[in-house]
């Protein structure tokens, strides 16, 4: 198993409620909200406040947070650098999939308007 494999597969095991505060304290921290926060969730997954918090509760790992997810169509259009890789030329769809959802989120702790963050 090469070095980026095993990223992957501890990106898929990660728990998606073990790293939302995180997203919601960057956020706060620059004067975004929690409906900001949702908002942009929102966008790319589909979910709901209601399943948002349902997949925190049930500690769901990325890898099924995104196997339940409908993709946002333009969520192709999230490009840049993220963790020191070029979001595009991730390989593997699920690291790229968990690495879009930390741009949305550098995007908004960022200042950057709503209407640029969700394309």
């Amino acid at each position: 198993m090469n070095p980026s494999s095993k990223q992957d597969e501890r990106i898929a095991k990660m728990i998606f409620g073990s790293v939302y505060p995180h997203y919601l304290t960057k956020v706060e921290k620059k004067n975004r909200t929690k409906e900001e926060l949702h908002q942009v969730i929102t966008w790319l997954t589909g979910f709901d406040d209601q399943k948002i918090q349902e997949l925190i509760n049930e500690k769901a790992t990325f890898e099924r947070f995104f196997e339940e997810a409908s993709l946002h169509p333009h969520a192709e259009l999230i490009k840049g650098v993220i963790c020191g890789y070029r979001i595009e030329d991730i390989e593997n769809p699920l690291t790229q999939k968990v690495r879009y959802l930390d741009k949305l989120v550098d995007e908004l702790a960022k200042g950057r308007k709503m209407e640029k963050i969700l394309r």
